[in-house]
């Protein structure tokens, strides 16, 4: 009796270990990528001020920040008047309170026929001088504050009029700056795309041509990492409206490769997925090329399809020997007298279930 040789597949939980693993190999491999796309990111891009520097004017640069500091200087005064525009202000109120209590007191002396004393009238007459003084220092400061303010509003006008010719000349230099962003940002694009295609090329070629291989999981995290961080420079580089059609272009790629390769399967499948679509079609009492019913042994008189077959039970017991069997739906003769040990085998199985022989699965 020949011996099966058997791929394990190991226990459960190193399965899961398996897949939790993957998982943290394409997180590890998407930082590595991010970490080569920050580089290539990190290129010097067009420089604005240099850019600026080229089409403005620097006389009326220099003209506007000289204008800058006068109206500068000018507010700076302009606070400094005002701070003693209100001390002044303060010392006038102090003085007028005085001047009224003296006069106050002359009424009372006048009303009472009393005189001040000389002193008392030498600070009504100090204090009067005082709030004069102070009246017109008041006004001074009022004079120069609309002074310094008509100079700031004349400068104020003048900046805006720099300004104005400042921006007309700054708006070609944005525009070439713009362009050379964008060029810059294609360039970075380019870049990034140059890395990552040709992986993802690899890994969907690995992927494809090595899904059978014990190490499809490393090729699975390669490749779904590499997927992910096109798709993400893709739609950060380009816009919107050509990132769809980048977008549906690739889908629409994966899709007919997909279908293509299923197309091929059916048409022309493989020996394993022969033996799976056999040992399917017999678990139901099907036939495995027509998937018509097996009716043998106590199914003989039964109908059923491949969704009511373990609704559809054979009654009573059957203890009739078996026999070879021929589908008479498309002629395939599904089971067979084995050549080992002459029992009745599966015959698109690859081995018997009695001696264990093995055959091509055809």
């Amino acid at each position: 009796m020949n011996v099966k040789a058997n791929t394990t597949r190991g226990t459960w939980g190193t399965r899961q270990l398996v897949r939790l693993f993957t998982v943290v190999l394409g997180v590890l491999f998407f930082w590595l990528l991010g970490f080569l796309v920050k580089d290539i990111e990190s290129i010097q891009g067009p420089d604005y001020p240099e850019i600026e520097r080229k089409h403005v004017d620097p006389a009326l640069v220099a003209k506007r920040e000289q204008v800058g500091g006068q109206i500068a200087d000018l507010e700076r005064a302009i606070g400094n008047k005002r701070q003693q525009q209100q001390l002044v202000g303060d010392s006038s109120q102090n003085l007028q309170r005085t001047i009224n209590q003296l006069l106050d007191l002359r009424r009372l002396s006048i009303e009472k026929a009393v005189s001040l004393s000389e002193a008392e009238q030498n600070n009504l007459s100090t204090s009067l001088t005082s709030f004069l003084g102070s009246q017109t220092s008041y006004q001074q400061l009022n004079q120069d504050l609309t002074d310094l303010t008509s100079k700031k509003l004349a400068l104020e006008e003048e900046k805006g009029r720099i300004d104005r010719q400042l921006e007309e000349q700054k708006e070609p230099a944005r525009r070439e700056y713009e362009e050379l962003l964008e060029s810059h940002r294609l360039r970075l694009a380019f870049y990034q795309l140059a890395m990552l295609v040709p992986m993802l090329l690899v890994a969907g070629y690995l992927l494809v041509a090595r899904r059978g291989s014990i190490y499809f999981p490393l090729f699975l995290a390669m490749g779904g990492a590499t997927l992910v961080k096109a798709v993400l420079v893709v739609h950060e580089y380009f816009p919107t409206r050509y990132f769809k059609y980048v977008l549906i272009l690739a889908l629409l790629a994966v899709v007919v490769r997909f279908l293509i390769h299923l197309i091929r399967a059916v048409a022309f499948p493989k020996t394993e997925w022969l033996a799976r679509q056999y040992r399917e079609a017999y678990e139901r009492f099907l036939c495995p090329i027509c998937e018509y019913p097996i009716r043998t042994g106590p199914r003989k008189f039964l109908y059923w399809t491949r969704r009511t077959v373990h609704k559809i039970l054979p009654r009573g017991d059957f203890a009739g020997a078996e026999e070879p069997y021929t589908c008479p739906s498309c002629g395939t003769t599904v089971y067979e007298t084995c050549p080992s040990c002459q029992k009745v085998r599966h015959s698109l199985l690859a081995h018997c279930e009695h001696c264990g022989t093995k055959k091509d699965a055809t």
